[in-house]
């Protein structure tokens, strides 16, 4: 029971600068007495433990204590690293490789690791995330259109104050100076974002449970990356206005073209087209609100699959023999 209590007390010591004694002494249920005690063990062990008199006074880590290898396993280690090397690769930050390295020296953990967290898809836009993060960091507005789930494209200017991941995709969070109150945005739904020239003060606000993007499932990932080639087709592809929102999900990297009546013509490379079995399934999925324009033989394999599905509804009733 004493040891669990050492540990604990550490672990404390660690994350607050000072902790009374009469505070841990209520918190673990032993007198003030004990935990002077505990105190002398903790700095006999090793622990650079600092009293602080007065009448805010306690007690607390010396300034600039690290973790020693003793309280991080090579488990907890390889965990560390691995959440870190994922973030580090989408944001491109030399700050967290450092980390990495100084992690990777307390218990020498080089091998790969047996988890991998990959935070970036065909969905992702790495630019996007490294301005919002560069926007969060130095408190600087930024200005875009967005496309919500009703299909209306409006422009916002957001005072961002996180970013996270959730059901498969990015978002941001922040107050928005358009509609005057916190909001959240699907990044994939986000056009044309630039930083603007003004700078705001962190307000005290949370994100509220109902947000201003409402996604009843995750977002089905159907779109994998191409390698452009000499070989590669281009498809043009015409969006109707009540499927703006999905195809900006679904075709994130494609090139965009926005038109008068709210429809969108969206064109992307694939080699051999005809046989990518995920783009018909996806052009299928919009019904009505999609149409190939280009090539002619993606356009008829679309046709064909048409007039197979009708005939399956050619009778009244099925044969539920």
């Amino acid at each position: 029971m004493k040891l669990q209590r050492l540990i604990s007390i550490i672990y404390k010591l660690l994350n607050h600068d000072i902790l009374s004694a009469s505070m841990l002494a209520e918190e673990y249920g032993v007198s003030a007495r004990t935990i002077y005690r505990d105190m002398d063990t903790i700095g006999a062990a090793g622990f650079p433990v600092v009293s602080h008199q007065g009448s805010q006074g306690g007690y607390g880590m010396i300034d600039g204590y690290k973790l020693d290898k003793s309280l991080l396993g090579s488990h907890d280690v390889a965990s560390l690293i691995t959440v870190l090397h994922s973030l580090s690769t989408m944001f491109e930050d030399t700050q967290v490789q450092e980390t990495i390295e100084r992690l990777q020296s307390i218990e020498h953990v080089h091998q790969l690791p047996r988890l991998d967290i990959n935070f970036q898809s065909y969905h992702t836009d790495t630019h996007l995330l490294q301005l919002l993060r560069q926007a969060i960091a130095e408190q600087q507005v930024v200005q875009f259109d967005y496309i919500n789930a009703s299909n209306e494209r409006t422009t916002r200017e957001l005072e961002p104050s996180r970013i996270y991941f959730k059901y498969g995709a990015w978002y941001v969070a922040g107050y928005c100076r358009s509609r005057q109150s916190v909001r959240e945005f699907r990044l994939s739904r986000m056009l044309s974002t630039v930083l603007r020239d003004q700078h705001f003060t962190i307000r005290q606000h949370e994100v509220p449970s109902h947000t201003a993007v409402h996604i009843e499932q995750p977002a089905t990932l159907l779109q994998p990356e191409q390698p452009i080639s000499h070989t590669s087709t281009e498809v043009v592809i015409r969006i109707n206005q009540n499927a703006i929102a999905n195809a900006l999900d679904q075709f994130q990297h494609a090139e965009r073209q926005f038109h008068s009546d709210g429809s969108m013509t969206i064109r992307i490379l694939l080699q051999q087209p005809k046989q990518t079995k995920w783009l018909y399934g996806t052009l299928l999925s919009f019904g009505e609100n999609a149409e190939v324009l280009h090539p002619p033989e993606v356009r008829a394999t679309m046709r064909q699959k048409l007039h197979q599905m009708l005939e399956r509804y050619e009778h009244d009733k099925p044969n539920l023999l």
